[in-house]
């Protein structure tokens, strides 16, 4: 994860300014994850395992995709969740029931 992508995660859970923002936030969050899943994938794909320590450095890849893979569950529910948290204030706008 990088931290300029951390950093948007965290401003959108203050309280962005828009909708849109949210979103955007979450989906280069999301993008930040997708390529730290690939690269975990690739390195537990590709390695050869021929002694104890590369064993070790297998199952820690193995670990860090499982970790970014429920991480890009919970961040895919919030950005949802968010989502529709805005439609049911729009919807409650327009019905005046505010």
């Amino acid at each position: 994860m990088t931290g300029d992508a951390s950093a948007r995660v965290a401003d959108a859970e203050t309280g962005p300014e828009s909708g849109e923002d949210v979103v955007g936030d979450y989906d280069d969050f999301l993008a930040t994850l997708d390529v730290l899943e690939k690269e975990a994938l690739r390195k537990v794909e590709s390695g050869r395992v021929y002694d104890a320590e590369n064993e070790r450095v297998k199952i820690k890849w193995i670990r860090i995709a499982k970790d970014v893979v429920a991480e890009k569950r919970k961040v895919s529910a919030e950005r949802d969740l968010e989502a529709l948290a805005e439609e049911v204030d729009r919807l409650k706008e327009q019905g005046g029931l505010r």
